[in-house]
């Protein structure tokens, strides 16, 4: 997320969306490192959802960079590829962090 950015003010003189991609591709790392002290389960969980929901939005601004063509379909493909990885590790790790939480 970091390079990206960079290359994105650097390269393409994009300010906006790459700001908005940076601060929330960064968050997932950071919610995720929180999460490995969390003080119960349900803070875990609290703080994996975060993380969720932070990479769901970092899917959005990758799509709007793809589309105002400010990264081609390649360099989208390569970077999406690991922001939709990240997406179901993270939800599986939501859904089955609930079901031990039921039990």
């Amino acid at each position: 997320m970091i390079r990206l950015y960079q290359f994105l003010c650097g390269q393409k003189k994009e300010y906006v969306l790459s700001k908005q991609l940076l601060r929330s591709g960064t968050a997932i790392g950071a919610m995720v490192k929180e999460s490995e002290h969390a003080q119960s389960k349900a803070d875990f969980l609290n703080k994996m959802n975060v993380a969720l929901k932070e990479a769901n939005e970092t899917e959005y601004w990758l799509m709007l960079l793809k589309d105002t063509e400010y990264i081609n379909k390649n360099e989208f493909d390569s970077i999406n590829a690991d922001c939709t990885e990240i997406l179901r590790l993270l939800i599986n790790i939501v859904k089955s962090t609930k079901t031990s939480l039921k039990k």
